[in-house]
């Protein structure tokens, strides 16, 4: 059974869209990427189907849906051409580090990105050194979002209870992975993306808006 927000020990945070506000920059990097293969996708494509889930699972999507065969090199090409633009453009989500910095409980990311997106965001960001080794991908389970491998494998790393655990999330996939895990789950729609959460599903569009209960008094 899930606990109250109040005993939680252990908050997990996605990264894309959460900790960092990458989405609308990937989407625009894929778009453009597809593009020069002659492909026109949306953005709204973007968010419906790529929105939370891992690379290769954005791939095999696209190829079914367009019936398109997909350069061997183009998941490279994509990445590169996504990590040059990071490092101009990328910025940690507004007020995310004062939360971090109050947060009560433990913490950790768990993405869909690939270790060295995820790695490379975090420094861009100025955010690694607040997770440390703490750090969990889709390439360290079998099933990726929207199963709950990833989350269940996080909180096991972390030695925390599912039901004592909260997931900060922006994709309906990361959504249905941690409510398969048992754990609480809230949606962050403050990024450039503007997520639109679920039905029933808690939901907050500014970091001062985390739950205060889980930080610990404001000192300033």
């Amino acid at each position: 059974m899930i606990q109250p927000l109040s005993d939680t020990e252990l908050v997990i945070f996605d990264c894309d869209g959460v900790l960092v506000d990458s989405e609308p920059i990937s989407a625009a990097v894929l778009i453009a990427e597809l593009a020069r293969l002659g492909l026109t996708i949306t953005p709204d494509y973007v968010r419906d189907q790529c929105l939370g889930r891992s690379f290769p699972t954005v791939a095999r999507g696209i190829r079914a849906a367009f019936d398109i065969a997909l350069p061997e090199d183009f998941e490279q090409r994509y990445r590169s051409a996504l990590l040059a633009r990071f490092a101009t453009e990328l910025r940690p989500t507004a007020g995310v580090g004062a939360v971090l910095d109050r947060l009560r409980p433990a913490k950790c990311v768990a993405t869909s990105s690939s270790p060295q997106r995820v790695a490379r965001s975090l420094e861009i960001a100025g955010l690694a050194p607040v997770f440390g080794a703490d750090v969990f991908t889709a390439s360290q389970v079998a099933r990726g979002k929207p199963a709950p491998d990833l989350f269940l494998f996080a909180a096991e790393r972390m030695r925390a209870d599912p039901a004592r655990t909260l997931v900060i999330e922006d994709s309906r996939p990361g959504v249905e992975a941690a409510e398969a895990a048992g754990m609480q789950v809230l949606v962050f729609t403050g990024g450039g993306h503007r997520p639109v959460p679920p039905p029933g599903v808690g939901s907050f569009d500014n970091w001062r808006d985390f739950p205060q209960v889980l930080l610990t008094a404001d000192e300033g």
